[in-house]
């Protein structure tokens, strides 16, 4: 059963993130490929596995990284610590290390207000690599 929820989690992000068209920001030889998804997206059942609360409100930052070897990419894990903001408030993002198969990725949960632009400023350093780098994103949330 956890399997299969893992599995429905991973899915339901592939899909929301296919739908969000999900973007990706290269870092030398890794590449960090990064969505946000509203948790009402989630099924309630998968939600709550994770401890995610659903919500119109609510929403997910989810997080991978690959590094280009060989003519392809590896997933890697990686160290992270990151927060977010709007024009009045910040709070910092507690992520959750998710590992299906081969993929890993991280995600963390954030509230939010309709149609307001969240900021996320977020370090990280991949698995093997030698420096931190630093990720920015500016995003706009609707509630659904």
């Amino acid at each position: 059963m956890i399997r299969y929820l893992r599995y429905t989690l991973a899915l339901l992000l592939l899909v929301a993130v296919g739908a969000a068209a999900q973007q990706s920001e290269r870092f030398g030889p890794y590449e960090l490929h990064y969505s946000v998804v509203n948790t009402t997206f989630l099924e309630p059942r998968v939600a709550s596995s994770y401890g995610i609360t659903r919500g119109k409100n609510r929403a997910i930052l989810n997080l991978a990284v690959r590094e280009h070897v060989d003519g392809g990419t590896v997933p890697r894990g990686m160290q992270l610590q990151g927060s977010t903001r709007d024009l009045i408030t910040a709070q910092a993002l507690e992520f959750q290390e998710i590992r299906e198969g081969e993929a890993i990725y991280y995600i963390a949960e954030f509230r939010f207000i309709n149609e307001e632009w969240r900021f996320f400023d977020i370090d990280f350093r991949p698995q093997g690599a030698e420096e931190t780098f630093r990720f920015e994103l500016k995003h706009q949330l609707y509630e659904h």
